[in-house]
């Protein structure tokens, strides 16, 4: 047998027994979740957000930043650079908690006041906080409410500490950005007040 005839003998042999064997592995268990292409990760809308006056409120904003950040894929929040122009502005101010009504789109901006009276009544910081930044992604308040539904904010008392939003507000959340498409929605421009 020549060195050719060989080879080629040898190559579809390997190949016969590859395909057998990815086909064996195929039935045996379901194959791994494909990783996201280039151009769905390219999908995810960034939205920088400036607390540099929300002294007081750095962790609460972290954690809450953190809640909308592990709980919806097509929208993340970073902290903008020193300097840099963001779409959500923070402060910490002395009234009730307020925000602007979004969903806001990459060059747009809006408004988040972290008050102060909501805290000094009893209501978590880390609450009020992701609670805002819900408005800022464009979720109205849902009040009364239970604690279950991060957007019923106040109306769900002072004992209530989830910052985490619900299934529903996480899907509200990821239709507004859908594929990447959170300039076709105007923001709602209203101030939304949460007090009780």
């Amino acid at each position: 047998m020549s060195l050719y005839t060989w080879l080629k003998t040898a190559t579809v042999g390997a190949a016969v027994v590859l395909a057998t064997a990815s086909a064996t592995t195929a039935n045996a268990a379901p194959a791994p979740a494909a990783e996201p292409s280039a151009s769905s990760a390219a999908a995810v809308v960034t939205l920088r957000y400036d607390d540099s006056r929300a002294g007081g409120w750095e962790a609460a904003i972290a954690a809450g930043v953190a809640s909308w950040n592990a709980n919806v894929d097509n929208v993340k929040l970073v902290e903008a650079a020193p300097g840099t122009r963001a779409e959500i502005v923070i402060v910490a101010t002395t009234g009730w908690p307020q925000a602007t009504l979004g969903p806001v789109r990459p060059g747009r901006q809006v408004r988040v006041e972290l008050g102060s009276q909501a805290v000094s009544q009893g209501y978590d910081k880390t609450r009020i906080a992701a609670h805002e930044l819900g408005h800022s992604l464009g979720l109205p308040d849902t009040k009364p409410g239970p604690c279950s539904q991060l957007m019923s904010g106040s109306s769900a008392g002072t004992a209530c500490l989830n910052a985490i939003p619900n299934a529903t507000e996480q899907a509200r959340v990821e239709s507004a950005y859908a594929n990447g498409a959170a300039s076709r929605f105007v923001t709602d421009g209203r101030t939304l007040v949460d007090a009780p």
